[in-house]
């Protein structure tokens, strides 16, 4: 009797523990502020999956769910599908509030038959049109025009038609990196980069059931937008450097050299005093639920890191520019977020004159050995004030040899400048994110605050020398914007990427070994006159197990003079199934960029790779991205749930 007391006991306590680690979903569907109903919501994360449909008034709740990040998608015909993200905290209920555009899921052509058509003495009988419009999913109905003379017929049945609004969302066009022959071109050189806009991007293309692109697909920016467990620097370098070489998933002939670079991570409480210039765009294109108003969530998310020493101030741009809120101490918060809140979008978009007052104002504060930065946040619209990008570039690069960076934040869909923003970030010795979602500003702005707004290193380059012993050929995966010449490495006058606390960047190359035949390779002939004398033929040169040296050069954030630091590869491979988890994860992740540009080098690539290596690497998975990858992942999978699109703009 002892015993089965003390049992039911026993699971009793076992139960409340559980429930204790466990807290609620509450999910509320609306479109146009209105509830709506009989939506399927699911939700799932690595171990739980589930599915609920709302009710009358548009919610849906999932209790009693295990603490972690979960991934929440709405969908229901007539508007598309949706998803939002959510982390699940010990006894509390976390609300997800999802806003459907109503869309059209399939667009038919449905003629008026004969009987239908209106018929008058003084009209000609003509049919009504429907003009649907995607967007507000309004009907507009066109009446029959006056007749001519009576004699006329009436023409044949027009058809019910749908139009989108004209996209303009534009991608500069960039060709993808070729191999290059190591006899002919020994040397690599790149500045590092860190920006991870390209990433949240493709995933709002694919949420919304389309595929991305082509060229808003950036390689580097996909695999860089998670963070990877590498070891953080010793002694005094700002930077610690890890390699690895493995066989190439998609192409067994080859191998890829991982190369990744963690900076070190500074607690917020120890970074130096910041002077931030809020620089919101409040022009009429911003007037969308995803544009101004999750601007304002991000900046007050932003908000809440800051400290008294920090000091914010908020200029805004329409069809002029204008200073919303003087130099305020941070931790002044009611007073920033009360500032915030009054924004409102209206307007055309002078841009130009924005950022010159931004900066006056960034000047105007600026606080000698701190952290001196303007964070623009627009969709990159800019259609009046400065006479042309040139001058805004210009302006930009002045400003940053005075201390002053930038950070782009891009928000928005339709008519998004993805790359000007890019430029203006490069330009700006900053960084750039896309924010699609609360779920994003909050990565970007608050885990990742130091990475995001504090500049640990700057004008970091890369150069690695290959081993033609071991090396015939190489292609650098990604980073094609971000190529420099050889000479520029050494060159401190020459720009190049940057590093904030916490920040890790990850380099692929796939190599081509010496001896192998691949249709990739990239043979040139040796030369009468220009051969290197150190060694006269590839297999004569020895350099012991030495696959490559690499080296890298960065700044401190006020100096202006390089420091190098070299680390040695070997030629030592390992199985990319035994590989670390650092190196099968970002394989999978630059496995699936290449799929979804239609890389002609993805070689052997397919979406079940992609899922095989993902799952098996996926790891510790605390906030839940690489849960959220492989999702995608299944999406891209299944071809009926997405469409090409061929609607943006190209830039040359």
């Amino acid at each position: 009797m002892k015993k089965a007391i003390s049992l039911c006991i026993l699971c009793i306590i076992t139960t409340l523990r559980v429930i204790a680690q466990t807290g609620d979903i509450k999910v509320i569907v609306t479109a146009d502020n209105n509830p709506v109903e009989d939506v399927v919501v699911t939700i799932s994360s690595q171990n739980v999956k589930g599915q609920k449909t709302t009710d009358t008034k548009g919610v849906a709740t999932f209790h009693q769910l295990l603490t972690g990040r979960y991934a929440i998608t709405a969908s229901k015909a007539g508007f598309g599908a949706k998803t939002a993200y959510a982390t699940v905290v010990s006894g509390k209920t976390q609300q997800v509030n999802i806003q459907f555009a109503i869309v059209l899921e399939e667009l038919k052509a449905v003629t008026i038959s004969e009987k239908e058509l209106p018929i008058r003495k003084d009209k000609r009988r003509v049919p009504k049109t429907v003009q649907e419009d995607m967007v507000r999913g309004r009907a507009i109905e066109y009446e029959a025009m006056p007749a001519a003379a009576d004699a006329m017929y009436a023409p044949s049945p027009m058809p019910r038609m749908a139009y989108r609004e004209r996209n303009t969302e534009s991608y500069k066009k960039v060709p993808e990196n070729d191999f290059m022959s190591v006899r002919a071109n020994p040397l690599s050189t790149m500045s590092v980069d860190v920006d991870r806009a390209s990433y949240a991007n493709v995933r709002r293309f694919i949420n919304q059931g389309q595929m991305p692109p082509a060229d808003a697909i950036r390689v580097e920016e996909m695999i860089n937008y998670f963070n990877y467990q590498y070891p953080q620097p010793e002694g005094d370098n700002p930077l610690a450097i890890v390699t690895e070489l493995t066989n190439c998933p998609w192409n067994d002939k080859h191998k890829l050299l991982h190369i990744g670079m963690q900076a070190r991570t500074i607690p917020t409480d120890n970074l130096p005093p910041s002077n931030l210039v809020f620089l919101v765009d409040v022009s009429g294109s911003m007037n969308q639920e995803n544009k101004l108003p999750l601007v304002k969530s991000s900046l007050k998310m932003l908000t809440s890191k800051l400290r008294a020493q920090d000091r914010i101030s908020i200029v805004v741009y329409a069809g002029s520019a204008g200073l919303v809120l003087p130099a305020t101490a941070g931790n002044q918060k009611g007073i920033i977020n009360a500032a915030l809140q009054r924004l409102q979008a209206g307007g055309s978009t002078a841009g130009g004159a924005g950022i010159k007052l931004a900066y006056s104002i960034a000047q105007e504060n600026y606080i000698r050995g701190g952290n001196n930065r303007v964070i623009l946040a627009t969709d990159g619209d800019y259609n009046v004030g400065v006479s042309g990008d040139n001058e805004m570039e210009e302006l930009i690069t002045k400003e940053r040899q005075k201390g002053i960076y930038l950070t782009c934040l891009g928000y928005g869909m339709g008519n998004y400048k993805d790359s000007k923003m890019e430029v203006l970030a490069d330009k700006g010795n900053g960084n750039y994110a896309y924010i699609d979602s609360k779920q994003e500003a909050e990565k970007t702005l608050v885990r990742e605050f130091g990475g995001t707004i504090f500049t640990l290193a700057k004008d970091v380059k890369s150069q690695i020398e290959f081993n033609p012993a071991y090396v015939q050929s190489y292609r650098l995966v990604g980073y094609e914007n971000r190529l420099l010449n050889e000479e520029d490495f050494t060159d401190d006058k020459k720009d190049a990427g940057d590093m904030g606390s916490g920040h890790s960047v990850t380099i692929i190359y796939e190599i081509i070994p010496t001896g192998v035949n691949s249709a990739d390779a990239r043979n040139v002939r040796p030369l009468k006159y220009q051969q290197r004398a150190a060694y006269p033929t590839i297999l004569d040169y020895d350099a012991g197990n030495e696959l490559a040296t690499i080296k890298f050069r960065y700044k401190k954030p006020n100096g202006n003079t390089s420091k190098e630091i070299t680390h040695l590869i070997y030629n030592n491979t390992t199985d990319i199934r035994h590989a670390s988890e650092n190196a099968r994860f970002a394989s999978s992740v630059a496995m699936f960029g290449l799929l979804l540009k239609n890389s002609a080098y993805k070689g052997s690539s397919n979406y079940n790779k992609v899922l095989a290596l993902a799952r098996n690497s996926a790891g510790y998975d605390e906030e839940g991205y690489r849960t959220e990858f492989i999702e995608l992942v299944k999406k891209v999978s299944k071809p009926e749930e997405v469409a090409m699109n061929k609607w943006y703009e190209e830039e040359e």
